[in-house]
């Protein structure tokens, strides 16, 4: 199996972003160490070294600019999804969160069946390998503030800034 990446631009800086065959599994956010992600490729996806290929990527590079022009509110890519059978649904719960509104942890939860299990949602969203593509920067606390996100609560703000959230 073949791992591949590319490095493309966003209004925040350098996203880094790596695919299987099967689909995109890591988006690299900006500030996040080259070190870390291949630790959790070869942990998620395998040992053999990625090699650079962006056309591989240029579908979700595509969508990404799309998006980051106000062009495109859903994304239509192949994803894999690399985690635990809890994370995955979490990660897939995300993805119903519409463009330009946010839930909060607690009401995830509730949406998963599981009301009580806000802080293990909140866990699974905060491993989200594929931001802004699985959405988890629309998931605010219980009191609508902002609240963890990996590439920090500036590029958190400014993706529901860009999709009209207040």
């Amino acid at each position: 199996m073949g791992v591949y990446f590319t490095t493309t631009d966003s209004p925040f800086g350098p996203l880094t972003l790596w695919a299987t065959p099967a689909g995109l599994c890591r988006v690299g956010l900006p500030g996040e160490s080259r070190v870390s992600l291949e630790a959790w490729i070869a942990r998620w996806v395998g040992p053999e070294p990625p090699e650079e290929n962006p056309a591989v990527l240029a579908e979700v590079i595509a969508q990404l600019r799309e998006y980051f022009s106000r062009l495109r509110r859903e994304f239509d890519l192949s994803l894999d999804l690399r985690g635990t059978p809890f994370q995955r649904r979490v990660w897939e719960e995300l993805g119903r969160i519409p463009y330009g509104q946010t839930v909060s942890y607690g009401e995830l939860a509730r949406r998963m069946g599981q009301p009580g299990a806000a802080r293990a949602v909140g866990q699974a969203v905060g491993a989200n390998p594929i931001p802004i593509i699985v959405p988890c920067h629309r998931v605010v606390g219980a009191d609508g503030s902002l609240v963890g996100y990996g590439g920090g609560l500036e590029i958190k703000s400014a993706l529901l800034r860009l999709e009209g959230v207040r």
